[in-house]
């Protein structure tokens, strides 16, 4: 029998648990909120389904796929994302490939060697979690649990203890709900900081940090570049906390919307250990848009 109901008063932590508890097959869908007229028990205003937001597969108590709408689900962008595949070769794949299934083309990866079947397995299984993991700090939204929903047939589905989910996913929302006292705000900028030419030269960046200060900029939107770098809201808020807390960045307009901004251009920066010629590259940027 399907459940119903909105996460803002039955989370999704509680419906991982309940899954977990009755070893449950079946699909949750959270969807948009739309508000109504009417009130719930609480005083609060109902909410009517919209569009899909998200949506997470069980079988038998397990964790085997998620999806998101406006996130890149497909196995190329995934192993991109993990770093097995390079831009290049993602994108001659995705040109190639044509309506090729995912299981269909993890077949031909393997068997030319681009990638291992592990490579593949560990890529798909970081991916669902990371989703799982955004999706247990939302508090508001329509939800429906159908048992009898089935999958598509041609997913690859990894499947994954909920109990390890549960519990990883509840330090990263502790974790989140900290970054939050920093980044109240994903509409806020981001600008570099006075002196962050001079602390630059003696700070190591990390791959997710490259890929964050071509897009530091007060124009950009953290919601905005989140879209871009392909990040979820706690892998990007880490990463500008610790931009932040090293003096090289800081966060501002909290109150700006992201709909009076011009649309970032969905360039990706290489993901690679910066280099000296790299550092003169960022001092160069720096100092430009200081300049405007």
């Amino acid at each position: 029998m399907p459940l119903k109901g909105n996460i803002r008063d039955f989370s999704t932590t509680q419906i991982l648990n309940l899954v977990n508890l009755s070893q449950k097959s079946g699909m949750l869908t959270i969807y948009e909120g739309l508000p109504t007229d009417e009130k719930d028990a609480m005083g609060n205003p109902k909410m009517a389904a919209g569009d899909e937001r998200a949506r997470i597969t069980f079988h038998q108590g397990k964790l085997v796929h998620a999806s998101m709408k406006n996130q890149d689900g497909s196995l190329v962008a995934i192993l991109n994302k993990a770093g097995k595949l390079s831009n290049e070769q993602a994108r001659l794949l995705r040109e190639r490939a044509g309506n090729t299934s995912d299981k269909g083309l993890a077949m031909r990866l393997i068997g030319a060697k681009y990638v291992s079947q592990a490579d593949i397995l560990l890529s798909i299984k970081q991916h669902i979690m990371d989703i799982v993991f955004n999706l247990m700090t939302w508090t508001e939204g329509p939800f429906l649990f159908d048992d009898e929903a089935q999958p598509d047939k041609d997913v690859i589905m990894v499947p994954i203890d909920l109990e390890t989910v549960i519990i990883e996913g509840s330090r990263k929302v502790r974790e989140l709900d900290e970054l939050n006292k920093v980044i109240e705000n994903l509409d806020a900028s981001l600008r570099f900081a006075e002196n962050a030419k001079v602390k630059i030269k003696g700070i190591h960046l990390t791959v997710d940090e490259w890929k964050i200060i071509p897009y530091v900029d007060p124009k950009n939107t953290i919601r905005q570049i989140m879209k871009v770098v392909n990040m979820s809201e706690l892998q990007i808020k880490r990463v500008i906390y610790g931009l932040n807390q090293a003096g090289l960045v800081e966060i501002v307009n909290a109150g700006a919307r992201a709909d009076d901004k011009k649309s970032l251009p969905t360039r990706r920066t290489t993901a690679r250990k910066p280099a000296a010629p790299e550092k003169k590259v960022v001092l160069s940027l720096i100092e430009k848009l200081k300049s405007m």
